[in-house]
């Protein structure tokens, strides 16, 4: 009996220790982000996390612990075996998920959950596009000396006891194992606390990257996949009718204060170009406040109608397309994409539009498989998609595809054919601006890496746009540039309003309206103020607002798998979703609105 207890509780300590290890390696590993806590930061991350990896040891020692009482038993004699299966599994688990988590982390700056499965589950190809091929070299090997190391550190431990069959006081040594492995509960629950263990337990510190540094990788990644269906429960803050009563009164103003709606076009039928521009942001033009870098979309931006207060939904493509498209909110904890039986209830611009006689156009160089995306666009009523497959094998270069000038290029070509006057919604989706920032540009003013791929993505709208203005139908048309979500320059901005700050460029022939728009506006507001500036019904949009009628009440909401935020004339509020904090300042209200529009968009969620 000693023996079996012993053995399990080697064995929960082993797994334990090797979470635990885990933790200095990641902070070794970005320098730049943890050399100034020194050793003092590194015990702090290692304490603080310790509950979340014992939770995560608990669970995977239920089963040796199980087999200890199978061999107390009955000496079954191929347990070893079985075990040893066991024991390599949880090695390569373990080691698969911190080797994942130390390299994405780089990119996305918050703890794996079940994002990189999607993106790898929709297009494998396009999924490891953004490693660069050290990266990939690195991490495989990686994989396989931590995968070796924690097997032999698991098997040692097994072999160190040998629990044989006991003949005398079964009943009661059989009581006591199970007891023993019933104890296990203890850290897989947290403790004996009312809370159980949840993301925010290792939250310790005011400083962000502590907290994901005591972050256990595994448990984050179990967590993110067990709340992903369950939306009508999360983030309940309010009960439904008051939540609903928040929401609306955050959209529209009384009835009695609607004037005249401010013209934004010349034609109520224009041909649309929706320009959907990779990992951009207001920190790449110098007309708001950024760096000398997209200055094709600056001297626009100075032409044509900016919008200096805009903010994207979300973090990455498969939130924001829906945001852009359909007026739906990204969500923190999954993309409504996923659920293609859901995303097909959205509405879109696209179907609006196409109900109104329009010809509806996607051109993207990369794989519109990735992430359910031709799902989504067949859905929403595109019946022209230009993906990669449509470009010659010579120009797919790019890792992400053809690249951008190549995808320009197609749209100007397929224009020059067409001789009808059907009016036409285009939208372009760029790519090459994605790391791993590779790009056909040898232009010297610009370093290599994300500012000359900024740049010559840049350049390509620039061209694309002079090419437009000298068409007979340049008069008729409405282009619309618009990034997909937060920036991905520059790199250190950890203040979410700034990060989520980006251009929103109108131009062309067809635009009544010039100047800056200052009033905060969201990505989410595209749908409606198009169509409400064509006059087409846009009522079953429900998070989209029409930013030019007087009766709006301006505002842009946002959400990253960690916070959520709301932007109003007078107020910026974020709410750090793991211990609900927000930040100084922040008017009630605001925060009441913000956690009324996030249990909302979950509430809509679970109904589509």
């Amino acid at each position: 009996m000693k023996k079996g207890i012993l053995k399990i509780v080697l064995t929960f300590l082993v797994l334990t220790s090797l979470m635990m290890l885990q933790k200095p390696v990641f902070m070794l590993f970005y320098p730049d982000l943890y050399s100034v806590f020194g050793a003092g930061g590194v015990i702090s991350v290692m304490w603080h996390g310790l509950p979340m990896d014992m939770t995560v040891a608990g669970y995977l020692t239920i089963l040796p612990a199980l087999m200890v009482i199978v061999s107390s038993l009955t000496g079954f004699d191929r347990r070893s075996r079985l075990m040893r299966c066991y024991y390599l599994l949880v090695a390569l688990m373990i080691a698969s998920i911190q080797v994942l988590d130390l390299i994405l982390y780089g990119y996305w700056g918050f703890k794996l959950d079940t994002t990189p499965l999607f993106y790898f589950a929709t297009s494998p190809s396009s999924a490891m596009a953004s490693a660069t091929a050290l990266e990939i070299v690195g991490g495989c090997i990686a994989l396989l000396l931590l995968t070796s190391l924690y097997y032999a550190a698991l098997r040692y431990t097994a072999g160190m006891i040998t629990v044989e069959r006991i003949t005398g006081h079964r009943f009661a040594t059989t009581i006591v194992l199970i007891l023993v492995t019933g104890l296990l509960f203890i850290p897989i629950r947290g403790g004996v606390t009312v809370s159980t263990m949840n993301l925010s337990r290792a939250y310790f510190s005011n400083v962000t990257v502590l907290n994901h540094a005591a972050v256990n990788p595994a448990f984050s990644l179990l967590y993110s996949a067990t709340h992903q269906t369950d939306f009508a429960r999360q983030f309940r803050f309010f009960d439904d009718d008051r939540a609903e009563q928040i929401f609306d009164r955050s959209l529209i103003t009384a009835p009695d204060t609607v004037a005249a709606v401010t013209p934004l076009l010349k034609t109520d039928r224009p041909d649309i170009f929706l320009i959907i521009l990779e990992s951009f942001s207001s920190h790449l033009l110098p007309v708001q406040g950024g760096e000398a870098i997209a200055l094709k979309l600056d001297s626009i931006a100075r032409q044509g109608l900016l919008f200096t207060n805009f903010y994207a939904s979300s973090f990455r493509t498969d939130r924001a397309l829906p945001a852009i498209l359909s007026g739906f909110p990204g969500q923190p904890t999954t993309s409504v994409m996923k659920f293609v039986e859901k995303a097909e209830h959205l509405p879109s611009i696209a179907g609006a539009l196409g109900s109104r006689g329009y010809a509806l156009g996607y051109y993207y160089g990369g794989d519109v498989n990735f992430t359910n995306m031709l799902a989504y666009l067949r859905n929403s009523g595109f019946t022209e998609i230009i993906r990669d497959t449509d470009f010659p094998l010579s120009q797919r270069t790019g890792k992400w595809g053809a690249h951008d000038h190549l995808v320009f290029d197609r749209v100007l070509s397929d224009l020059a054919s067409v001789t009808d006057t059907v009016p036409r919604f285009t939208v372009i989706q760029t790519s090459s601006s994605h790391e791993p920032f590779k790009v056909p540009y040898d232009n010297p003013s610009f370093p290599e890496g994300p500012v000359r791929a900024f740049a010559y993505t840049d350049s390509c709208v620039g061209a694309f746009v002079d090419s437009l203005s000298h068409t007979p139908r340049w008069d008729n048309t409405l282009v619309v540039m618009v990034p997909d979500h937060y920036g991905a320059y520059p790199k250190n901005l950890t203040v979410p309003e700034e990060r989520h700050h980006l251009p929103l460029i109108l131009t062309g022939g067809a635009l009544a309206l010039h100047g800056t728009v200052e009033i905060p506006v969201a990505q989410t507001d595209i749908a409606a103020t198009l169509l409400g500036a064509m006059d087409v019904d846009h009522s079953g949009f429900r998070f989209s607002k029409n930013i030019f009628s007087p009766a709006t009440v301006p505002s842009a909401f946002f959400s990253a798998p960690e916070y959520v935020g709301f932007v109003t004339p007078s107020d910026t509020v974020n709410i750090n979703l793991n211990t609900m904090e927000c930040n100084p300042g922040a008017l009630p209200e605001s925060v009441e609105t913000a956690k009324a529009w996030l249990q909302t968009v979950y509430t809509e969620l679970s109904h589509l």
